[in-house]
């Protein structure tokens, strides 16, 4: 009656219920499917339109206490831009203005479509490496830029810009989910051993020696280093002196903190502000050396910086300059979205709420897009700056409006101070900076006590940073991770269970067998006990020839077959064949079927069973695909033929409606 009534009702969404019947469950069909994922509604279409501006759902309700934690973070945070960004952008093979002009672009339109109030977008030091790579790579086959590289970096900032947009426009950002954090550490460490080797020779003053190519692999920076290491100058006075200045504040500024506690916010303070602090020092100090040396200063400064945007205009788009830079793309792309969604992500949990991926990558896709007519160059969260921003109490987005006019009152107000800032304690702050970013000791040994395949993996993307360069290290991570993710699939297997009796009793206490089954639980858990059962309970097996075989992850093409032949040649060791020689004559018998020329009974171990059930435990599958289905009829057969009997086939647990259809 009820298979009738399931026949009668098929396809229908809503069943009234028919005499004893009171619910029968709709078979999944394409139109439903279409209408629930594909098909936008007048609701969710309102809806996404509105995520697209999250910053209506919190404007409203703006007050002076919000604006006195973001006017105090935005300023703490503009303060420390300023000479990260004239850094980043010497690192970036770039004149030290357009770090200033990405750091505005960065803070005053990222806030827009922000869903962290945290993060602070600009420019950070392993993408501005990454460029200073593509550049370097790119100028060979585009000679008429060698003058202004800040075109093809706007060229590329647009282009990012509209890819990593579209990620998020069309809601696929999950993608970043499968790039592992010890993938993400591996490329960060190996970044941050790149550019400080790289700075190095700066600090020292030996990066104007002839034959001395800093922009080498990191070996062979460092190999060299010892070899010029004579043309060392004053600038090496000027270098060590400020990185040790900014190592002993952060120390100094720790242990106050701990000692004084009551003075915490001000210790803060001053810690966060030393890289500001240090620059000054030592851009007076070289203006007292080198004002009487205008023309030929005692040790390397930035010179002249323009006042204002000198560089506003439409970026140039052309299909050789995306040529030029086409082979950089994707390793830029990852570089540019997985650093500021791990940022995103991280802050969030350590300051309770949630973020949108897709969102964030809308957010910095805009900014990139923009960035250009301002002179910009590819901007994205900064770990460091998001640090600061964070523990100087930032309320909401609007902070980076506050920021953007710090750096806006620099960019005008302060260009004839910029001229005798020191390259050396530029050097020493971006050394400084992306010490943070090395993985610690103990970050590295949890990735060996947790994951020892995964462990390999990291070392794998450092070693490649190091001995070869920053975007192939990215690739060699990533692609290991991938194989492993692969392989993980495709072996998994699953697991034959038995019974466990399991007693419901209040307190500790010895059970009696003979209490009533209302007592009492069944529990299915694996015979060979791997899920960390009790080694001293053992699980009572079904009955003979029936075997209840539970499937751990999703039933796909890629571990279909691993699953089975599991399964089959388990049952086959537990199991005697029901026919000696099911194919009759010798003939007939394939090659590849084991056991004597002429089977005879005391082949079988007669006292196994025959095989009559098994039961399927979809209870761990989400989906299934045609290819997996078509295997289980394969195997079907196969057993059929192992049995001589059509074997019953149950499954439980199924929980896609898609699935239960296919079965």
């Amino acid at each position: 009656m009820v298979a009738e009534l399931f026949k009668r009702n098929r396809g229908t969404r809503d069943v009234e219920p028919l005499g004893p019947v009171d619910y029968i469950e709709p078979v999944a069909s394409t139109s439903e499917w279409l209408k629930e994922h594909v098909v936008p509604t007048r609701s969710g279409t309102v809806s996404y339109v509105k995520s697209l501006f999250p910053f209506l759902t919190w404007i409203y309700r703006y007050n002076w206490v919000w604006f006195v934690g973001d006017l105090i973070a935005g300023v703490t945070v503009g303060i420390v831009v300023i000479p990260q960004g004239m850094a980043y952008a010497k690192l970036a093979s770039l004149p030290p203005e357009f770090g200033l002009y990405s750091s505005f672009v960065g803070v005053a339109i990222y806030w827009l479509s922000a869903t962290s109030h945290v993060i602070s977008a600009g420019p950070v030091a392993v993408f501005s490496s990454l460029l200073s790579v593509i550049l370097e790579h790119a100028l060979p086959q585009l000679p008429e830029y060698a003058d202004t590289p800040w075109i093809i970096a706007g060229c590329l900032s647009v282009v990012l810009g509209c890819i990593v947009m579209a990620i998020g426009l069309f809601r696929i950002g999950f993608i970043v989910d499968f790039i592992p954090l010890p993938a993400i550490a591996a490329f960060m460490t190996g970044s941050a051993l790149n550019i400080a080797m790289g700075q190095i020779p700066t600090l020292m003053g030996n990066n104007t020696a002839d034959g001395y190519n800093t922009r080498a692999a990191t070996y062979l920076v460092f190999g060299n280093f010892f070899k010029y290491i004579k043309h060392c100058d004053l600038n090496a006075a000027i270098g060590l002196t400020a990185l040790f200045m900014l190592y002993a504040v952060r120390w100094g500024c720790g242990y106050a903190s701990r000692r004084w506690p009551q003075h915490e916010k001000t210790f803060f303070f001053i810690n966060t502000l030393r890289s500001g602090f240090v620059i000054l020092l030592y851009t007076l100090i070289s203006f007292l050396v080198n004002r009487n040396h205008h023309d030929d200063p005692k040790f390397s400064i930035l010179k002249t910086i323009p006042r204002g945007f000198q560089h506003m205009g439409v970026p140039v788009v052309n299909s050789r300059i995306l040529s030029a830079v086409a082979a950089k793309l994707p390793s830029a792309i990852i570089v540019l979205v997985i650093e500021h969604i791990s940022i995103a992500k991280s802050f969030a949990r350590l300051s309770n709420y949630t973020i949108d991926p897709n969102q964030e990558l809308i957010a910095i896709g805009l900014t990139n897009i923009f960035g250009p007519f301002f002179g910009g160059y590819p901007a994205t969260g900064s770990f460091s700056r998001t640090a600061i921003k964070a523990k100087a109490g930032v309320r909401t987005p609007l902070a980076g409006v506050v920021t953007a006019i710090i750096v806006v009152i620099a960019i005008y107000a302060l260009p004839p101070v910029f001229y005798y800032i020191s390259n050396a304690a530029l050097a020493a702050v971006i050394i400084h900076a992306v010490g943070d970013l090395i993985s610690s000791p103990k970050s590295i040994k949890m990735f060996w006590k947790v994951s020892p395949c995964e462990f390999v993996i990291f070392w794998i993307g450092v070693l490649v940073s190091v001995f070869a360069s920053i975007d192939n290290g990215i690739y060699a991570s990533v692609a290991a991770s991938a194989a492993l993710l692969l392989f993980r699939i495709a072996k998994a297997h699953g697991r034959f269970v038995g019974v466990v009796k399991v007693y419901n009793t209040p307190t500790l206490r010895p059970v009696d067998a003979n209490e009533p089954d209302s007592d009492t639980r069944n529990v299915f858990v694996p015979l060979d006990r791997s899920n960390g059962v009790n080694p001293a309970v053992q699980p009572r097996e079904p009955h003979a020839g029936v075997f209840i075989y539970r499937l751990n992850e999703g039933y796909l093409y890629p571990n279909a077959v691993h699953f089975t032949d599991h399964m089959v040649r388990e049952i086959k060791v537990k199991t005697r064949p029901a026919v000696i020689n099911p194919y009759g004559s010798l003939g007939e018998r394939p090659w590849n079927d084991p056991g004597p020329r002429h089977k005879s009974e005391s082949d079988i171990d007669p006292t196994l069973p025959v095989l009559r059930a098994i039961i399927l435990d979809f209870s761990g599958v989400s989906n299934v695909d045609v290819t997996s289905l078509q295997n289980l009829i394969d195997v079907r057969k196969q057993l059929d033929r192992y049995a001589d009997a059509h074997i019953a086939w149950h499954f439980v647990g199924v929980k896609s409606p898609w699935a239960r259809r296919g079965l």
